[in-house]
């Protein structure tokens, strides 16, 4: 664990990633403090420039609402669309992959084949459907985006318990009477984890990028301001105030950047080869 901490610090890139994720973070969850108040309602002359009113330093929309606000409450809505996304992928992933790569057989071949009708399925057409068929709401968002992007955690899962199964140590667990749950948690899945967590950085990196998908298609909480729904509003006036859609897209840009920059950086860090490669 030490030595992949020191090999994450020791790349510039994947450090610089983290410090822009943390300050991203931070932002989002200190916008109540930051911005007290609805982002949504109108406190000012419509349309102001950045840097044209001190106290709207980014401006203001075609609604006079402060675009600094939305950006910094829009990521608190973002943000958490796109990690509890990630979760459930992450966590649905693994217990299906889990299963088919440890007992095989008929139970591999079952999932395996739920694995892919959900891969052939268009993935962003599905989510559509799950969206439209609910009220829009960030819970029912981000449990459909985690719906449709469990199918590549599952595959990684399934071929690391696979090869894992077969180690030594899963041997020795059997040969002294473990228990087929404990062996899949206690002893293969801690070993399977590295890949897990890279996957999940990108995985979230991909639900943000839906989640805006989604808002920018109106298919979001009207009553919740997020990256997407804020581009959305803005591309009518891309000629006359293009700042409501740029400064938004550079956040949105930003996020998904520092997400795979990490993703990068982990993925260097846990593997003893590539570590050894760059020493």
């Amino acid at each position: 664990m030490a030595s992949s901490i020191r090999s994450f610090v020791s790349r510039p890139l994947a450090v610089a990633g983290f410090t822009v994720l943390v300050l991203i973070v931070a932002a989002a969850l200190a916008a109540p403090h930051l911005f007290p108040g609805d982002p949504l309602d109108s406190v000012a002359q419509p349309l102001l420039w950045p840097g044209q009113d001190a106290h709207y330093p980014l401006g203001t929309d075609a609604l006079g609402r402060d675009v600094a606000a939305q950006i910094a409450h829009g990521a608190r809505a973002s943000l958490t669309t796109g990690f509890a996304a990630g979760l459930i992928g992450v966590l649905l992933g693994t217990l299906l992959g889990a299963l088919a790569g440890y007992f095989g057989g008929w139970t591999d071949d079952v999932l395996s084949r739920v694995t892919e009708l959900f891969q052939v399925t268009p993935a962003f057409l599905l989510m559509i459907v799950i969206v439209a068929l609910g009220s829009p709401s960030s819970q029912l968002i981000s449990l459909a985006i985690g719906l449709t992007s469990w199918p590549t955690v599952a595959r990684l899962v399934r071929a690391e318990f696979r090869t894992l199964k077969e180690r030594d140590f899963v041997l020795a667990a059997r040969s002294l009477g473990f228990s087929n749950t404990r062996i899949i948690v206690r002893e293969i899945l801690p070993n399977a984890l590295p890949p897990i967590i890279v996957t999940a950085t990108v995985l979230v990196a991909m639900a943000i990028l839906m989640g805006s998908s989604l808002a920018f298609l109106g298919l979001a909480d009207p009553n919740t301001v997020s990256w997407g729904s804020m581009i959305g509003d803005g591309r009518g006036l891309l000629r006359t105030a293009w700042y409501l859609t740029a400064l938004p897209g550079f956040a949105l840009t930003l996020t998904v950047l520092a997400l795979n920059l990490v993703g990068d950086g982990l993925t260097e860090a846990l593997n003893p080869r590539l570590r050894e490669l760059v020493a």
